[in-house]
């Protein structure tokens, strides 16, 4: 059988039975396109299970003669070759089970690879917004733990369903060749068997999506405990984190309580049924043994194929949750692959091949969240080979005008202009590929110094990156035991804050790009690695267009223009001498409080 008569087996049993408002059959074909690379594989590994189902049957089929012969008949004759094949019809099964078993791992392995990459690929081109409002661990659970559920459940359920169906077309087979009467009972009762199903699909969807979002929250859990063991340490946080951890278990703990209970009665009311259905045909079959209209041998065949073919649909009530739970898993993967960035390029977007004139903050106004603004019509310019200064009080809007030139964030009104074109009109990557930062907080990889300082420029020769390492004032790490080499760990626990700070000035050396941002790079360092760092930074202003968001006022000193920022609005602007001549001025009593002296 084709791939095709496949898919339109899947479309007709979904919509025959309605299976969960055909939500199955949206998964499936929600994932028929990660299938496809591997459809040969798949589809074999779905062909074989026609005949591992098909061959149910055959044990059930045996039966007949074998009572009639041996149990009425008393004789022996002809038969001897029954338990031999029953015997080769299980070897068989058993390796074509074996076959299946193998391709279908093999293809979900596939899948899982396939989707693991395109799903990170989402993941790291989304913008800053999406990980702003997005916990951790939703996104370790929904692009990483969901997919494994997804991938390789579907392809599990879909050869199920295939050896389902095709063991059931043999065994109703065998209940109408021994007795088209006793059929008609055996498939009524089945048929009672499936509407409690359909009564409990609905109602356990929302429990199972908030056992799902509390698995969600535990990862989280798991990662604020790694990442903040320092500050759990610092503070005896260990009985608050532990209750914290506590409420959220509980609650996840009793939404699958609660999803048991709402499922754990379909397997006894199956098992009832069932019961019903054997009873109903035991009756009738000895009365139609008696009147002579079917065989002993009809009837022990017939009884096989009937408990064979109800044991699945008895034991099915114990699989509804697994069942709801990858289709919902399958689900949260296909919503995750429909993400696009809210920032990517327009069509025909241009590229910034050089910066050669200005950046203009023309009318800005930002929000986030549509909430308050944060900038409030913004007029600002920055002229090539020129260092501006931005200070103010916390949260006065200076690091989020440093975010809006990359185009971390979207402006809500007004325009950045580079070149006097407006960034949106630039691609994402030629724009960033001419702006260089350092944080205050830098991210280091996992890897060694060298590993995060050819960051900036991944074809650095190693002539560039020891004159960055020269210019980043970083001999102390150089002269380590393994050098450049040298392990950092873990977003770089090994090393000092300033080491960390002089590794990101090293990347941007690298990167050399003619825009650079220093967002408070030096703001979270003690007097002494400040001095170094400041000294490396000195390096690396020199023919840059340099943007400086700072707090301590003596690094910006001789900044060609200082802004002070307040509320999302310009209030002053000016160099170092002449907002210090401002009577009453914000910039003057910013400096005058930071180095007044002490009587």
């Amino acid at each position: 059988m084709i791939a095709s008569e496949y898919h339109c087996l899947i479309v007709i049993f979904c919509m025959k039975f309605k299976l969960n408002d055909n939500r199955f059959y949206r998964c499936y074909l929600g994932m028929l396109p990660y299938v496809k690379p591997y459809a040969l594989r798949a589809t074999l590994a779905v062909t074989l299970c026609v005949p591992i189902g098909a061959l149910d049957a055959v044990i059930a089929m045996s039966l007949k003669p074998y009572t009639d012969r041996i149990m009425i008949e008393k004789s022996a004759q002809d038969i001897w070759y029954i338990p031999i094949a029953i015997l080769l019809f299980a070897i068989t099964q058993g390796v074509l089970i074996y076959l299946a078993t193998y391709l279908n791992a093999w293809v979900g392995e596939k899948m899982t690879r396939d989707l693991k990459f395109k799903l990170y690929g989402k993941l790291i081109s989304s913008d800053a917004t999406f990980f702003d409002t997005t916990h951790s661990g939703e996104i370790i659970f929904n692009f990483n733990d969901q997919v494994d559920m997804a991938s390789s459940q579907l392809l599990t359920k879909v050869k199920l369903l295939v050896s389902r169906i095709f063991s059931s077309v043999a065994l109703i087979g065998v209940l109408i060749y021994n007795s088209w009467k006793l059929s008609i009972i055996a498939l009524v009762v089945m048929s009672c068997a499936f509407v409690p199903m359909a009564k409990i699909r609905k109602k356990i969807h929302w429990t199972l999506k908030k056992v799902v979002e509390g698995s969600a929250v535990l990862v989280t859990e798991y990662n604020e405990s790694y990442s903040g063991n320092k500050t759990i340490s610092a503070y005896n946080l260990y009985k608050h984190q532990r209750s914290k951890f506590w409420n959220v278990l509980c609650q996840v703990t009793k939404g699958r309580i609660k999803l048991s209970q709402k499922t754990a009665w379909l397997s006894p009311i199956m098992h009832v049924i069932i019961a019903v259905g054997i009873g109903l045909s035991i009756a009738y079959g000895s009365y139609l043994i008696v009147s002579e209209q079917i065989t002993s041998g009809n009837f022990v065949s017939f009884l096989t194929a009937l408990i064979m073919l109800y044991n699945p649909v008895k034991n099915f009530g114990n699989n509804v949750k697994d069942f709801q739970l990858s289709l919902f898993a399958i689900e949260q993967v296909l919503e995750k692959l429909k993400l696009e960035p809210s920032i990517k390029d327009r069509k025909n977007a241009i590229i910034l091949r050089e910066f050669t004139s200005e950046i203009q903050f023309e009318n800005v106004d930002f929000s986030y969240d549509n909430g308050k603004k944060v900038l409030q019509s913004l007029n600002l310019t920055i002229k090539k080979g020129e260092t501006l200064a931005l200070v103010g009080n916390s949260g006065g809007g200076k690091s989020t005008i440093a975010n809006l030139l990359p185009r971390f964030y979207e402006v809500c009104r007004g325009a950045i202009k580079v070149n006097g074109i407006d960034i949106r009109d630039y691609s994402l990557e030629s724009l960033r590929s001419n702006i260089a930062i350092v944080f205050q907080d830098n991210f280091l990889f996992t890897g060694t110094i060298k590993d995060n300082i050819i960051v900036g420029n991944q074809n650095a020769s190693d002539e560039e990156v020891k004159n960055a390492v020269e210019m980043a004032y970083l001999d102390d790490l150089v002269n380590l035991p393994d050098g450049l080499d040298t392990q950092i760990g873990e977003r770089g626990a090994l090393i000092s804050g300033g080491q960390k700070q002089r590794i990101a000035i090293a990347r941007a050396f690298l990167k050399n790009a003619p825009i650079l941002i220093l967002d408070e790079a030096t703001s979270a360092l003690d007097n002494k690695s400040e001095s170094i760092v400041q000294k490396a930074i000195e390096n690396l202003m020199k023919d840059k267009t340099v943007l400086v968001i700072a707090h301590r006022l003596s690094t910006v000193r001789h900044a060609d223009k200082i802004v002070v920022i307040e509320s999302g609005q310009l209030v002053e602007i000016g160099n170092h001498d002449e907002l210090m001549l401002i009577p009453q001025g914000r910039y003057k009593a910013l400096y005058d409080t930071q180095f007044a002296k002490k009587p």
